[in-house]
Protein backbone atom coordinates (compact mmCIF):
# COMPACT_ATOMS: atom_id res chain seq x y z
CA UNK A 1 0.00 0.00 0.00
CA UNK A 2 1.27 3.44 -0.65
CA UNK A 3 -0.25 6.72 -0.74
CA UNK A 4 1.69 8.09 -3.34
CA UNK A 5 0.83 5.41 -5.70
CA UNK A 6 -3.24 6.48 -4.22
CA UNK A 7 -2.89 9.62 -4.97
CA UNK A 8 -1.44 9.48 -8.37
CA UNK A 9 -4.38 6.96 -8.98
CA UNK A 10 -6.69 9.25 -7.56
CA UNK A 11 -5.05 12.13 -9.76
CA UNK A 12 -6.12 10.04 -13.05
CA UNK A 13 -9.77 9.07 -11.86
CA UNK A 14 -10.01 12.59 -11.50
CA UNK A 15 -10.23 13.62 -15.13
CA UNK A 16 -6.81 13.67 -15.05
CA UNK A 17 -5.88 15.98 -12.87
CA UNK A 18 -2.62 17.22 -12.71
CA UNK A 19 0.20 18.17 -10.02
CA UNK A 20 -0.52 21.78 -10.35
CA UNK A 21 -4.24 21.85 -10.30
CA UNK A 22 -3.89 19.56 -7.08
CA UNK A 23 -1.60 21.63 -5.40
CA UNK A 24 -4.41 24.86 -5.77
CA UNK A 25 -7.23 23.21 -4.38
CA UNK A 26 -5.14 21.89 -1.60
CA UNK A 27 -3.23 25.23 -1.10
CA UNK A 28 -0.16 23.73 -1.24
CA UNK A 29 3.27 23.79 -3.44
CA UNK A 30 3.44 21.66 -6.78
CA UNK A 31 6.51 20.35 -4.52
CA UNK A 32 4.51 19.15 -1.86
CA UNK A 33 1.94 17.21 -4.13
CA UNK A 34 5.13 15.56 -5.62
CA UNK A 35 7.01 14.78 -2.29
CA UNK A 36 3.09 13.11 -1.21
CA UNK A 37 2.82 11.12 -4.28
CA UNK A 38 6.90 9.80 -3.63
CA UNK A 39 6.08 9.04 -0.32
CA UNK A 40 8.48 11.65 0.89
CA UNK A 41 6.35 13.39 3.30
CA UNK A 42 2.59 12.55 4.13
CA UNK A 43 -0.28 15.19 4.52
CA UNK A 44 -0.97 16.96 8.26
CA UNK A 45 -4.70 15.29 9.34
CA UNK A 46 -6.39 18.30 8.14
CA UNK A 47 -5.34 17.86 4.43
CA UNK A 48 -5.81 14.17 4.36
CA UNK A 49 -9.09 15.10 5.56
CA UNK A 50 -9.42 17.37 2.42
CA UNK A 51 -8.11 14.77 -0.01
CA UNK A 52 -10.72 12.48 1.35
CA UNK A 53 -13.36 15.00 0.81
CA UNK A 54 -12.30 15.84 -2.69
CA UNK A 55 -12.08 12.16 -4.05
CA UNK A 56 -14.88 11.04 -2.25
CA UNK A 57 -12.74 8.45 -0.14
CA UNK A 58 -11.99 7.44 3.10
CA UNK A 59 -8.91 7.69 5.70
CA UNK A 60 -8.28 3.84 4.93
CA UNK A 61 -8.70 3.80 1.33
CA UNK A 62 -5.98 6.90 1.00
CA UNK A 63 -3.60 5.51 3.06
CA UNK A 64 -4.21 1.94 3.98
CA UNK A 65 -5.55 0.30 0.67
CA UNK A 66 -4.14 -0.61 -2.75
CA UNK A 67 -6.30 1.47 -4.98
CA UNK A 68 -4.14 1.85 -7.97
CA UNK A 69 -5.25 -1.32 -9.43
CA UNK A 70 -4.67 0.12 -12.93
CA UNK A 71 -2.06 -0.68 -15.19
CA UNK A 72 -1.10 -0.23 -18.98
CA UNK A 73 -3.61 -2.58 -20.31
CA UNK A 74 -6.37 0.49 -19.24
CA UNK A 75 -6.51 3.38 -21.21
CA UNK A 76 -8.84 6.59 -22.40
CA UNK A 77 -10.73 6.07 -18.91
CA UNK A 78 -14.15 9.20 -20.36
CA UNK A 79 -17.36 10.32 -20.14
CA UNK A 80 -19.00 9.53 -24.08
CA UNK A 81 -22.73 10.49 -25.28
CA UNK A 82 -23.29 7.01 -26.89
CA UNK A 83 -26.45 7.99 -29.89
CA UNK A 84 -29.56 6.15 -29.96
CA UNK A 85 -29.37 2.75 -31.89
CA UNK A 86 -31.81 -0.09 -32.64
CA UNK A 87 -30.84 -3.40 -31.68
CA UNK A 88 -31.96 -6.99 -31.23
CA UNK A 89 -30.82 -9.23 -28.37
CA UNK A 90 -30.19 -13.29 -27.64
CA UNK A 91 -29.92 -14.07 -23.86
CA UNK A 92 -28.37 -17.22 -23.06
CA UNK A 93 -27.62 -19.39 -20.03
CA UNK A 94 -25.32 -22.27 -19.94
CA UNK A 95 -21.55 -22.92 -18.94
CA UNK A 96 -20.15 -21.24 -22.22
CA UNK A 97 -23.03 -18.41 -22.94
CA UNK A 98 -21.10 -15.56 -24.13
CA UNK A 99 -20.05 -17.48 -27.11
CA UNK A 100 -23.09 -19.45 -27.39
CA UNK A 101 -25.16 -15.50 -27.12
CA UNK A 102 -22.09 -13.94 -29.88
CA UNK A 103 -22.79 -17.21 -32.18
CA UNK A 104 -26.62 -16.71 -32.46
CA UNK A 105 -26.71 -12.87 -33.23
CA UNK A 106 -23.71 -13.09 -35.75
CA UNK A 107 -25.25 -15.76 -37.71
CA UNK A 108 -28.92 -13.22 -37.32
CA UNK A 109 -26.73 -10.58 -38.97
CA UNK A 110 -25.34 -13.26 -41.38
CA UNK A 111 -29.19 -14.40 -42.98
CA UNK A 112 -29.39 -9.92 -43.47
CA UNK A 113 -26.18 -9.90 -45.32
CA UNK A 114 -24.37 -8.32 -42.38
CA UNK A 115 -21.34 -10.16 -42.16
CA UNK A 116 -19.44 -8.20 -39.68
CA UNK A 117 -22.12 -7.01 -37.28
CA UNK A 118 -21.26 -4.90 -34.20
CA UNK A 119 -21.79 -6.70 -31.18
CA UNK A 120 -22.28 -5.66 -27.35
CA UNK A 121 -23.13 -8.05 -24.04
CA UNK A 122 -23.54 -7.61 -21.09
CA UNK A 123 -23.97 -10.43 -17.93
CA UNK A 124 -27.32 -11.44 -17.75
CA UNK A 125 -28.76 -11.64 -14.21
CA UNK A 126 -31.71 -14.19 -13.80
CA UNK A 127 -29.59 -17.32 -12.99
CA UNK A 128 -30.26 -19.19 -10.14
CA UNK A 129 -27.56 -20.24 -7.51
CA UNK A 130 -28.49 -23.96 -8.23
CA UNK A 131 -27.66 -23.17 -11.82
CA UNK A 132 -24.61 -21.85 -10.70
CA UNK A 133 -23.12 -23.58 -7.55
CA UNK A 134 -23.98 -27.10 -9.50
CA UNK A 135 -23.97 -26.78 -13.28
CA UNK A 136 -21.62 -23.91 -12.79
CA UNK A 137 -23.93 -21.67 -15.22
CA UNK A 138 -23.90 -18.42 -15.92
CA UNK A 139 -25.81 -16.00 -18.02
CA UNK A 140 -25.14 -13.44 -20.68
CA UNK A 141 -27.12 -11.37 -23.16
CA UNK A 142 -25.53 -10.33 -26.57
CA UNK A 143 -26.60 -7.67 -28.61
CA UNK A 144 -26.61 -7.08 -32.56
CA UNK A 145 -26.70 -3.13 -33.46
CA UNK A 146 -28.50 -2.61 -36.63
CA UNK A 147 -27.38 -0.57 -39.19
CA UNK A 148 -29.67 1.76 -41.44
CA UNK A 149 -31.57 0.79 -43.41
CA UNK A 150 -31.26 -3.39 -42.03
CA UNK A 151 -34.95 -5.17 -42.43
CA UNK A 152 -34.22 -8.27 -40.43
CA UNK A 153 -35.73 -11.79 -41.94
CA UNK A 154 -37.34 -12.85 -39.05
CA UNK A 155 -40.79 -10.69 -38.32
CA UNK A 156 -40.83 -11.94 -34.49
CA UNK A 157 -37.58 -10.85 -33.37
CA UNK A 158 -38.41 -8.19 -31.11
CA UNK A 159 -36.53 -4.55 -31.58
CA UNK A 160 -34.98 -2.34 -28.81
CA UNK A 161 -34.05 1.44 -29.07
CA UNK A 162 -31.77 2.63 -26.94
CA UNK A 163 -31.91 6.28 -26.14
CA UNK A 164 -28.96 8.23 -26.64
CA UNK A 165 -26.95 7.94 -22.72
CA UNK A 166 -24.17 9.36 -21.79
CA UNK A 167 -22.29 6.60 -19.99
CA UNK A 168 -18.84 6.44 -18.55
CA UNK A 169 -16.41 4.13 -20.50
CA UNK A 170 -12.31 2.66 -20.36
CA UNK A 171 -10.46 0.90 -22.80
CA UNK A 172 -8.96 -2.74 -22.32
CA UNK A 173 -5.71 -3.68 -24.39
CA UNK A 174 -5.70 -7.13 -24.74
CA UNK A 175 -8.42 -8.14 -22.75
CA UNK A 176 -8.09 -11.83 -23.36
CA UNK A 177 -4.41 -12.60 -22.25
CA UNK A 178 -5.75 -12.34 -18.58
CA UNK A 179 -9.52 -11.83 -18.89
CA UNK A 180 -10.35 -13.02 -14.88
CA UNK A 181 -8.00 -10.22 -14.08
CA UNK A 182 -8.29 -7.24 -16.62
CA UNK A 183 -11.87 -7.34 -16.96
CA UNK A 184 -12.96 -7.52 -13.67
CA UNK A 185 -10.49 -4.71 -12.80
CA UNK A 186 -11.58 -2.43 -15.38
CA UNK A 187 -14.46 -2.47 -14.04
CA UNK A 188 -13.91 -1.81 -10.42
CA UNK A 189 -11.87 1.07 -12.34
CA UNK A 190 -14.49 2.50 -14.23
CA UNK A 191 -16.68 2.23 -10.54
CA UNK A 192 -13.74 4.07 -8.80
CA UNK A 193 -13.90 6.56 -11.26
CA UNK A 194 -17.72 7.21 -10.87
CA UNK A 195 -17.16 7.54 -7.42
CA UNK A 196 -13.83 9.98 -7.66
CA UNK A 197 -16.01 12.36 -9.84
CA UNK A 198 -19.55 12.32 -7.94
CA UNK A 199 -21.41 10.18 -10.84
CA UNK A 200 -24.14 8.23 -10.20
CA UNK A 201 -24.86 5.10 -11.89
CA UNK A 202 -28.01 4.69 -13.81
CA UNK A 203 -30.21 1.58 -13.79
CA UNK A 204 -33.80 2.36 -16.04
CA UNK A 205 -35.73 -0.18 -18.11
CA UNK A 206 -34.98 1.25 -21.34
CA UNK A 207 -31.58 1.82 -20.96
CA UNK A 208 -28.36 -0.95 -21.07
CA UNK A 209 -26.62 -0.38 -17.65
CA UNK A 210 -23.44 -1.51 -19.04
CA UNK A 211 -22.12 -3.17 -21.60
CA UNK A 212 -19.23 -4.86 -23.37
CA UNK A 213 -17.72 -4.19 -26.81
CA UNK A 214 -14.48 -6.50 -28.57
CA UNK A 215 -13.16 -4.80 -31.66
CA UNK A 216 -9.89 -5.06 -33.37
CA UNK A 217 -7.33 -2.05 -34.47
CA UNK A 218 -4.44 -2.80 -36.31
CA UNK A 219 -4.06 -6.27 -35.33
CA UNK A 220 -4.35 -5.29 -31.56
CA UNK A 221 -7.82 -6.91 -30.07
CA UNK A 222 -9.74 -4.53 -27.45
CA UNK A 223 -12.64 -4.03 -25.26
CA UNK A 224 -14.25 -1.06 -24.26
CA UNK A 225 -16.72 -1.22 -21.27
CA UNK A 226 -19.32 0.86 -20.60
CA UNK A 227 -21.43 2.28 -17.38
CA UNK A 228 -24.60 4.28 -17.51
CA UNK A 229 -24.26 7.44 -15.69
CA UNK A 230 -27.30 9.76 -14.52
Amino acid sequence: MSLGKNLQFLRKMHNGMTQEELAEKMQVSRQTISKWELDLAYPEIEKAMELCQLFSCTMDNLFREDMNICNESYINIRLEDVEEFRYVRYAVISVEPEDDAINHVKNQAACCGVEEPQIIGWDFPVVSQEQINVFHMHGYAAAWILPSGVTLQDKQVEVFVQPKQRYAAITIKEPFRAPFHLIPNGYKTLLAYLKVNGLEQKEEKDVISCYEKVYREDGVEYMDVYIAVR
